[in-house]
């Protein structure tokens, strides 16, 4: 409809001006559209920009959005990359709302990884305001100790990229978002938008002269394990006294050397267990105590 074709020239637009004029000539890159909301607009946004570019997964047909594909499996275009030779991968999920990427070696570069490169980037043109960033309980630790060599603060809120963009209006941050890849940039948009980080990324990376790679090469992710139970019913976890023991043991046992992090899922009847520690045989460990705990407790 030619209403909804002038929407996207708009939009299109919009995308454009949100970058510099940086060269991006001789750049070849892989874009994942997860056979979803990216696979009209993504081509016509990238043919803007001077840079090869393979598309893959941009044939919806109703039933397969998201089918092996997308950021829901980042793994799929980080191979490609490495397979294409080409410099960097970016895989959007169905609806569009957040981006991964992927480096030239065919490494996955999650949200967390995306923060790191973009906060430094804003507070080297003094950009970032309060040299802080918002992510969530479920961003690495090792996020936090990169941010903290940079000296920019970074300020956990619940999962969920609402409370992400409410801690961001609280605290006057411009930058926030999920390891999942959603990135909120609040002086441009209140949500989440893949394209819009996708173009921010590619900017980042041409004006540094840089790999995606080594922009991010000192974050040293620790390991994480995340066990889902599924649950009967979400009581409140502080009254299941056997539950509260284990996270307990844990936090001290792990003290300054990992973190955990116990909830229920917003939208599932699961409860989510997750350690990060230095020490595998510890994350492994806590995370099976506290899980075997809560599914004798309120177990399905």
């Amino acid at each position: 409809m030619p209403g909804d074709h002038r929407l996207q020239e708009d939009y299109e637009k919009w995308l454009k001006a949100r970058i510099s004029q940086t060269n991006l000539s001789g750049k070849h890159i892989v874009v994942d559209c997860a056979n979803g909301a990216a696979s009209q607009i993504a081509p016509e946004v990238f043919a803007m920009l001077d840079v090869k570019v393979d598309f893959i997964h941009h044939a919806p047909n109703g039933r397969n959005i998201n089918e092996n594909c997308g950021a829901l499996h980042p793994e799929i275009v980080a191979a490609e990359v490495k397979r294409r030779g080409g410099d960097l991968g970016v895989t959007f999920d169905g609806d569009a709302d957040r981006a991964l990427f992927a480096d030239q070696h065919g490494n996955v570069v999650n949200g967390d990884a995306v923060m790191l490169m973009m906060a430094r980037d804003l507070q080297s043109r003094g950009e970032l305001r309060g040299n802080t960033v918002v992510a969530t309980t479920m961003s690495n630790m090792g996020l936090e100790a990169a941010f903290k060599r940079s000296g920019i603060t970074m300020l956990r809120a619940p999962v969920g990229d609402k409370y992400v963009l409410e801690e961001m209006r609280k605290t006057g941050a411009v930058l926030g978002g999920e390891q999942s890849g959603h990135i909120i940039f609040s002086q441009i948009a209140t949500t989440g938008d893949g394209l819009l980080t996708g173009l921010i990324v590619l900017d980042v990376v041409a004006r540094s002269g840089k790999p995606i790679s080594e922009l991010v090469s000192d974050l040293k992710v620790f390991p994480q394990v995340i066990k889902n139970v599924r649950v009967r019913e979400k009581q409140p976890l502080q009254q299941i006294p056997t539950v509260q023991s284990c996270i307990a043991i844990a936090e001290q046992d792990l003290r300054d050397s990992g973190r955990v992090v116990v909830r229920y899922s917003g939208t599932e009847a699961l409860a989510r267990v997750m350690i990060e520690a230095e020490s595998k045989e510890k994350m492994e460990r806590h995370a099976n105590a506290i899980a075997q705990a809560i599914q004798a407790a309120i177990g399905a």
